[in-house]
């Protein structure tokens, strides 16, 4: 038995046993897999400036503590001195002025109890004026210290310990930090030192941070200042925050974000000024497009018994059925018997020969499609309920679309119209015949020499498959590596494989122009570490990515807006600036899979159909993908180039699948499983995975990050042996040890010790 499986064997025992259950556990305990970091420049000078400000405001607290300002900051105190004040302070008019302006400064800086107390005697000595003056710009400035603290201390580590959940904090902050900011200052149940220190964590601004809290503190200020000038007539700070004025307060509070709802309102009755809304609609819902995102809008619109169309143009099903993703496992299958069939004698078949006919493999991958069209059929959804609409649609207002000579009304319209091949303006491109991953299904001849211009998954996917079927392939990639949304790691094992399988990279390599051969074939010049080189071709095929379809329906003629890469500009509830037309799918980006437009759909469907009642907000969360080359390329969550780019502190688990009974067995054994974790920490940030059949080992983790469920779980599962999903539970088995209890283990030798 090997090392890495020695945590299995009591890891359905549970923690809080005991230290020698707990010892049990984990038998070997190995370093953590980034216990190494490379220091962070300057870091240690940070660290030594931290520690001083806190040393700083310890000392604070112990000279306000020992020189009785704690114990003068009481509202007794100020009555019985107020008159013995006022005459120091008419005596020494300036110096009063700046030693309370500093005094306040320092209190609320440093969140020393006694702010309150300071604005009443700001009125009692100064007058409302002066006094309103003073505590407004003290307390601002103290606060904006205050808040650069917090942020200086904490806000490197939280971002590192809490830096996915901290983006989304900040995402929101930046939309509407100032509204909410502005109702915690006004309300004053909220303590002003807690805003002061939270604020800090988040990436708002300071000047927004500034002018936001002096507004918002403004009323209460001018509140305290007024009840310090009548001192006398106040027997207790309860006396002013009396449940009117706190409710009073708290409707000044609201109205920042009862504005936004009415600007929010009125911006809607601007963008649908100059329509006409029809009296009653045709239908509830209206989806136009059929591929994933519309089919799922229509299915659950019809779920819930709502009047549904969904027209479309081309056929169902989508470019996933008919040019994507279907159609490529199908070739990609057949081309993996083939490669199975050349190294079949690592399986202990001495000779394995398979012959095959180019058309014949095409042929099969049209008969796939065919038998998996019934799912997405016109029959099937007119089955459903839904009104299936074949014909160009065209909106004609937010409300109305034509189509087939016809104009049909909705209260709300999906917008699903998927997205197509890139193309990009490269000279002489348009002199050649080039190939898309729509046009490649017509092939029935195998190219001799391919040129893929592109590494990413579609690239690197076909490019293997025509390899595999004996055409002699190039890949030419801009970035310095494959696949390069993944770890360097994944990228390399998989040009590792490609390479070994004669396929030929050209990384870091941009293309300049193409040129037409005089017989027929193609040449691209290209630009890499070389310097400038060509490579001829006979057919290529163009895997540069997906742009939207936003084109020939009436999107921009009605005014819809577009983001900055071409797709549909959609908020959260997957709305467009007419809140009534939703988006889902390609179109709406900012990832372009099946799945995650199935995903969209459901929360474009659903707001759609329940507005203004009730919305819900897509969730990102946990977005998993997978490229299918051989070996297979699975991803979930961060990974750890994105880690370090953002600076977020991670624990890296790596098992490497060389070492997986099953795996060894099948002839898979290489490949590894990838988790990054919280430091010290169980809980899941990412997973990548490596290797045979890792997108069906992903989903348990995608469970696991979408649940809340840590490695000790994942370790405690029984997994069935021998399966490649041992995997999993072996990656949190090494995790387990590197974390392993040492007091506990410390407890285990002295306890079996002391037994022999």
């Amino acid at each position: 038995m090997s090392p890495d499986r020695q945590c299995e064997l009591l890891s359905g025992l549970q923690g809080g046993q005991g230290a020698i259950t707990v010892a049990f556990r984990c038998v070997q305990a190995i370093p953590r897999a980034n216990e190494s970091r490379t220091p962070i420049p300057g870091s240690q000078m940070k660290t030594f400036a931290r520690f001083a400000l806190v040393i700083a405001f310890v000392f604070l607290f112990v000279w306000a503590w020992r020189s009785g300002l704690i114990a003068e900051l009481d509202f007794s105190t100020l009555k019985n001195r107020q008159g013995e004040l006022s005459a120091w302070v008419d005596a020494h008019r300036l110096l009063a002025f700046a030693s309370f302006f500093g005094v306040y400064v320092l209190v609320t800086a440093a969140s020393i109890p006694g702010a309150a107390v300071l604005t009443l005697a700001a009125g009692a000595l100064f007058g409302l004026g002066w006094g309103v003056l003073l505590v407004s710009f003290a307390s601002t400035i103290g606060a904006s210290l205050a808040f650069l603290s917090a942020r200086f201390l904490f806000r490197e580590a939280i971002e590192k310990r809490f830096g996915e959940r901290l983006r989304g904090i900040d995402e929101g902050v930046r939309r509407e930090g100032a509204f909410y900011l502005f109702t915690l200052r006004v309300v004053p149940l909220f303590p002003f030192f807690v805003v002061n220190l939270v604020s800090g964590l988040t990436s708002l601004r300071l000047w927004t941070y500034y002018w936001v809290s002096q507004l918002g503190m403004l009323p209460a200020t001018v509140v305290y200042v007024y009840a310090g000038t009548q001192l006398a007539s106040i027997e207790s700070p309860r006396d002013i925050a009396s449940p009117g004025l706190l409710l009073a307060f708290a409707a000044i509070g609201l109205l920042p974000l009862l504005l936004k709802g009415v600007l929010g309102w009125l911006k809607a009755r601007r963008v649908y000024a100059g329509f006409q809304r029809p009296k009653r609609y045709d239908y509830n819902l209206i989806a136009i497009g059929a591929g994933s995102a519309g089919l799922v809008t229509a299915y659950i619109g019809a779920a819930v018994k709502a009047k549904v169309a969904l027209i479309e143009k081309h056929r169902m099903g989508g470019d996933c059925l008919n040019t994507g993703c279907v159609p490529s496992k199908a070739l990609i299958r057949s081309a993996r018997l083939l490669a199975e069939a050349r190294e079949s004698e690592n399986l202990g078949i001495r000779r394995l020969h398979a012959e095959f006919d180019f058309a014949e493999v095409m042929e099969r991958v049209q008969r796939v499609i065919q038998r998996i069209e019934p799912h997405d059929s016109v029959e099937r959804y007119t089955g459903l309920g839904v009104d299936v609409i074949e014909g160009e649609a065209k909106l004609v207002s937010p409300w109305e679309v034509e189509v087939g000579g016809r104009r049909i009304s909705a209260r709300s319209i999906v917008i699903a119209t998927g997205a197509r091949p890139t193309v990009p303006p490269i000279p002489g491109l348009n002199d050649l015949n080039y190939l898309t991953s729509d046009t490649l299904w017509s092939l029935r001849e195998l190219p001799k020499r391919l040129l893929v211009l592109g590494g990413g998954p579609i690239g690197c996917e076909l490019a293997q498959c025509f390899a595999r079927f004996g055409a002699q392939v190039r890949i030419v990639e801009m970035a310095e590596r494959l696949l390069p949304r993944e770890d360097a790691e994944a990228g390399a094992e998989l040009a590792s494989r490609l390479e070994r399988e004669g396929v030929e990279l050209a990384l870091a390599t941009r293309a300049l122009r193409f040129e037409r051969l005089p017989d027929g074939s193609g040449r691209l010049h290209a630009k890499g570490p070389q310097g400038e080189q060509h490579f001829d071709f006979d057919r290529v095929l163009l895997a540069l990515g997906r742009t939207p379809n936003t084109q020939g329906f009436g999107l921009q003629e009605l005014g819809v807006e577009l983001g900055p890469r071409g797709h549909v500009a959609v908020d959260a509830l997957m709305r467009t600036n007419f809140p009534n037309i939703l988006v889902a799918g390609d179109v709406a980006g900012p990832y372009q899979f099946t799945h995650v437009a199935s995903h969209q759909a459901w929360y474009a469907a659903v707001n759609g159909l329940l507005a203004p009642f009730w919305s819900y907000a897509v969730d990102y969360r946990v977005i998993p993908w997978v490229t299918f080359t051989d070996p297979e390329v699975a991803r979930v969550g961060l990974s750890e180039d994105e880690a370090r780019e953002r600076g977020i502190e991670v624990e890296v688990t790596r098992y490497g699948i060389d070492d997986l009974d099953r795996a060894i067995a099948d002839g898979n054994a290489h490949g590894f499983v990838k988790v990054l974790t919280a430091p010290g920490k169980d809980r899941i940030l990412g997973a990548l995975i490596v290797g045979a059949h890792a997108g069906e080992l992903l989903p348990e983790f995608v469970l696991a990050m979408k649940h809340g469920i840590g490695l000790n779980k994942l370790l405690g599962t029984i997994h069935v042996y021998p399966t490649m999903s041992e995997a999993n539970k072996y990656a949190a088995g090494v995790w387990k040890r590197a974390n392993a209890p040492q007091t506990a283990l410390r407890w285990a030798e002295r306890f079996f010790a002391w037994r022999r």
